[in-house]
C-alpha cells in the first residue's frame, strides 16, 4: 500500500538540501539494495503523482501501477522499473520543483539521484547501448567530425534524408532528431588570438573579480563557436579580461547520464586542477552551456563532497548572465545599448532552473529599451541525448509541444534558450521558429 497512508512528521516545509552520492562505496551497486529503494521511493511517488507532468518516467511508472493486478508497485513487474530509468534524463526538476518528500524530509526523497545509481548498474554491468556511449562521447566525436577534411562530409550526411535514415537503422538516431553542425574552426582555434591581444584589465567588485575564465564546452567548442564567440565579445565590451582553459576536456555531463561515472572521474581529473590553479590566480569562471555550469556548481561536489579542489571550483564557476547581472549590481555593467530587441520568446532550460539563480537571462535583456521577455519555464524535451534516440524521440517532442505551442501563438520577434540544443528541439518541431542564444541577442543590443 502507498506510503502516503502514513502522514510524514514535521519538516516537510524545510528548505530542500542534497546529500552526497555516496558512488564509491559497494553498496551504491548492491542489486539487493537497489531494488529496495526503488520500491520504497516509487511507491511514495505513487502515492503522490505530482511529477505526472515533467517527462516520461512517471506516466511509465504510473501507468505500469495502474495496469497492475493490485493497482500497487509490489505486482509491477522489474523489468518496467527499467523502463521509468531509461526515461530519465536527470533534469532534476522534480527534485527542485515539485517533492514535497526530499531531504531534510525523513522521507528522503532524491528520484534523480536513485535513477543515476541504476544507470550506474546498468552501465557497471555492461548493459548500455553502444550507440549511448558514442553520443555521449561528445569530445570524441567533435574532434573526429570536425577534422577539416572530414568535417563537410559529416555535415552534408547528417543533413541529408537518406544519411539520417541510415543513421537512425544503423545507431538508433531518429531521423528527424536535431542533429549540431560540426566545425574544424573551432572556438579554441578562433578566439586565442583575440583573447591573447586584447589588452583589457577586469576591474574588481565584491562578488566578481573581473577576471574570467572561459570554458567553451564541447557544444561551444565544435558545434556553436559563435556563440562562444558572441560571449567574449560581450564580456570584452563589459571590460572583463578573459581567459582559455588550456587543453579542456569535457565537463562529463554526458557521460553522467549514461551512468559511466568512472568516466566522469577520469575528466574531473584533467579539467579541476587547471581550474583550481586558475581561481587561486584571481580567476572567475564561466561556460555558455547551462549543463556543464551544473556540472561544475553542483554534481561535482555531490560525486566528490571531499575534494577542496571541486568545491572550490564550485563556488567560483558562474552562468554567463548570472555573472554579468552581479557586475550590474555592482554598477559595472555598460548598459549603453544601440538597439532594442523588441518581444522575445524565451525557453528556460532545466538545467539553468535547477541552479536557482533565478531569471538572470531575462532580466539583463530587460535592461535593454523597448525589450519584453516572456520567460516559459518548461522542459524542451531535448535533454541531452534523450532526444536524439530512435525510442524516445516521440516522447520528447510531447514534452516539448507546450513550449512549441507557446512560441508559436505569441508574436515575439524572437525565440531564444540559453541551451542551444533545447531552441534546436523546438525549431525542429515548428519549422518557422528560428532560434537564437540570448548572448547573440545582447551582442546586438550592444551594437557589436
Amino acid at each position: 500500500m502507498s506510503s502516503l497512508k502514513n502522514p510524514p512528521r514535521e519538516g516537510s516545509l524545510d528548505a530542500p538540501t542534497r546529500n552526497p552520492i555516496n558512488w564509491e562505496e559497494e553498496e551504491f551497486f548492491n542489486e539487493a539494495s537497489l531494488t529496495d529503494e526503488l520500491d520504497r521511493i516509487f511507491d511514495i511517488c505513487h502515492g503522490c503523482r505530482r511529477c505526472f507532468n515533467l517527462c516520461n518516467s512517471f506516466p511509465t511508472l504510473f501507468d505500469a501501477i495502474d495496469d497492475s493486478d493490485t493497482g500497487e508497485v509490489d505486482s509491477v513487474p522489474k523489468e518496467v522499473y527499467w523502463d521509468v530509468v531509461d526515461n530519465c534524463y536527470l533534469c532534476d526538476m522534480c527534485y527542485m520543483s515539485k517533492c514535497p518528500y526530499v531531504p531534510p524530509h525523513e522521507w528522503a526523497v532524491d528520484f534523480p539521484h536513485l535513477m543515476l545509481r541504476a544507470k550506474s548498474k546498468k552501465f557497471k554491468e555492461g548493459k548500455t547501448k553502444y550507440r549511448d556511449k558514442i553520443l555521449s562521447s561528445t569530445d570524441m566525436v567533435g574532434k573526429f567530425a570536425g577534422i577539416p577534411i572530414i568535417k563537410e562530409s559529416v555535415n552534408s550526411f547528417n543533413k541529408s534524408k537518406l544519411g539520417r535514415k541510415i543513421l537512425q537503422s544503423s545507431l538508433g538516431v531518429h531521423e528527424k532528431a536535431p542533429v549540431p553542425k560540426y566545425h574544424s574552426d573551432t572556438a579554441q582555434k578562433k578566439l586565442v588570438k583575440k583573447i591573447e591581444q586584447s589588452k583589457i584589465r577586469g576591474e574588481e567588485s565584491i562578488t566578481t573579480k573581473g577576471r574570467i575564465v572561459l570554458f567553451t564546452t564541447c557544444y561551444g567548442n565544435y558545434n556553436h563557436p559563435k556563440m562562444v564567440e558572441d560571449l567574449v565579445s560581450v564580456f570584452q565590451h563589459n571590460s572583463i579580461e578573459l581567459k582559455l582553459v588550456d587543453k579542456e576536456v569535457c565537463c562529463g555531463m554526458p557521460k553522467l547520464e549514461l551512468g559511466d561515472l568512472e568516466s566522469v572521474k577520469r575528466m574531473k581529473d584533467k579539467n579541476i586542477d587547471k581550474l583550481y590553479n586558475l581561481i587561486e590566480e584571481g580567476w572567475d569562471i564561466t561556460a555558455p552551456i547551462p549543463s556543464c555550469v551544473l556540472m561544475f556548481k553542483q554534481e561535482l561536489p555531490l560525486l566528490f563532497p571531499k575534494d577542496e579542489k571541486v568545491l572550490a571550483v564550485s563556488k567560483a564557476f558562474y552562468d554567463p548572465f548570472e555573472y554579468l547581472m552581479l557586475r550590474h549590481k555592482a554598477g559595472m555593467l555598460v548598459t549603453d545599448f544601440e538597439n532594442s530587441l523588441g518581444k522575445i520568446s524565451y525557453q528556460v532550460p532545466c538545467h539553468l532552473r535547477v541552479q536557482n539563480i533565478g531569471l538572470k537571462t531575462r532580466d539583463l535583456l530587460e535592461l535593454v529599451p523597448d525589450t519584453s521577455v516572456d520567460a516559459i519555464e518548461r522542459c524542451s524535451g531535448h535533454d541531452g541525448t534523450y532526444a536524439v534516440k530512435k525510442e524516445f524521440n516521440e516522447a520528447s517532442r510531447k514534452i516539448a509541444k507546450p513550449v512549441v505551442r507557446r512560441v508559436s501563438n505569441s508574436d515575439s520577434d524572437e525565440f531564444i534558450s540559453d541551451c542551444p540544443m533545447a531552441a534546436e528541439q523546438i525549431a525542429s518541431i515548428d519549422k518557422e521558429i528560428e532560434p537564437k542564444h540570448p548572448i547573440q541577442l545582447l551582442r546586438h543590443a550592444y551594437g557589436i
